[in-house]
């Protein structure tokens, strides 16, 4: 089969699946996605997934660095002095208590970490399409949801930069300091590169933003620092949201997003699709009791978060329950989590993901059904 018509086959399936998850049977595209991939790749049908891979990865670049555009400097700051005992309760309960228990499981720190790493953060894009779906948005509780989604983008990139370095091999306190030390260079240039920069050819800007050119130059800075933090050994994620940081303080950034929004949608299926072609479900899933309990726990750590972490931000107990089911869904940083493991591992982590997935969509739509009758019971 020649590459046009694979390309061209490939949109058609993701088309129609895609149609048939989301109307019909009521299932997030990313995960209709991801068992396509994985449907796909168990009967065979694809051997060389390079350019599927390639697509994919500027997907995610451009989804995150959407993600960074949202969040001025000045925005981050302020969300952060609210959010930021929540955001700590998190990342112990999502990293520290799983690793831990995956720890005390017989597993090695690394496997250990890279499950907490599949526990800890929340799915960015299934939690917002759902509260735009039910038209949540403008409720009380969401507001602590993306305040929290924005702590996790920020946290995760950091360990996915941690695990990338442990599965290197030997990995030390230098090399654990070395990585916040980049981490810090990288956001120190975003930084000068915003204010004084961006800011200063916003004049500019304004005057090519209706150019098709534009757009070639708002993907040239995403993808190009997005490749810079690879080169300084970190994860694309974080480059790319650092990226979008840059542009969120300019004039154009509702520009950026008009003309970034639709080649976003176009790559990021490819990531996702990807991901499900590398599961090795011809293997049995390993430790499926340990599947079973970092499932219920992963329950239990969400609803902790949402529920005393919601009080601290200033939400009623109502108010912070009802934002605690509607964090359990796991998404993209578990994918990308997930594409770390290998072997029986991987075959693990695409089974909690696939289930943490379809728990959290149900635990949603369960808190949406009942929210009314949830807050006049607590007031």
């Amino acid at each position: 089969m020649n590459m046009p018509l694979a390309i061209g086959i490939i949109f058609l399936v993701l088309f129609i699946t895609a149609l048939i998850g989301i109307k019909i049977l009521r299932i997030p595209d990313i995960v209709i996605y991801i068992i396509l991939g994985a449907g796909i790749g168990f009967f065979g049908y694809f051997h060389d997934t390079k350019v599927i891979e390639v697509a994919g990865e500027i997907g995610l670049i451009l989804l995150f660095f959407l993600l960074g555009k949202k969040f001025s400097v000045r925005e981050l700051r302020k969300n952060g002095k609210r959010v930021w005992r929540s955001g700590l309760l998190d990342v112990l309960l999502g990293v520290g208590v799983t690793t831990g228990i995956v720890y005390l499981a017989g597993q090695s720190f690394y496997v250990s970490l890279l499950i907490g790493g599949l526990v800890y953060a929340t799915s960015s894009s299934i939690t917002v399409k759902l509260l735009e779906s039910k038209n949540r948005l403008e409720d009380k509780d969401s507001e602590y949801i993306l305040s929290l989604l924005i702590f996790e983008d920020l946290v995760a990139p950091i360990l996915v930069t941690v695990l990338i370095g442990l599965n290197g091999g030997s990995f030390s306190i230098t090399d654990f300091l070395l990585i916040f030390i980049k981490v810090a260079i990288l956001a120190g240039i975003a930084i000068v590169m915003s204010r004084i920069v961006f800011h200063k050819a916003q004049h500019w800007m304004k005057k090519v933003a209706n150019e098709d050119s534009f757009l070639i130059l708002v993907l040239g800075v995403a993808i190009t620092y997005g490749g810079f933090a690879v080169f300084l050994g970190l994860s694309e994620v974080i480059g790319a949201f650092l990226a979008g940081i840059m542009l969120a303080g300019t004039a154009v950034k509702d520009k950026v997003e008009e003309v970034v929004l639709p080649v976003r949608n176009l790559f990021l299926p490819f990531f996702f699709l990807h991901f499900g072609l590398s599961l090795e479900f011809k293997e049995e899933i390993p430790s499926l009791g340990l599947l079973a309990v970092i499932v219920i726990w992963s329950i239990i750590h969400k609803l902790a978060v949402g529920y005393f972490g919601g009080q601290w931000y200033g939400l009623t107990k109502a108010e912070s329950l009802k934002s605690g089911f509607s964090l359990t869904s796991r998404g993209e940083f578990s994918v990308i989590i997930g594409g770390l493991a290998t072997g029986g591992l991987k075959v693990f982590a695409g089974a909690y993901i696939l289930i943490a997935a379809l728990i959290g969509m149900l635990m949603f739509q369960l808190i949406s059904r009942y929210k009314s009758k949830l807050e006049k019971n607590h007031n």
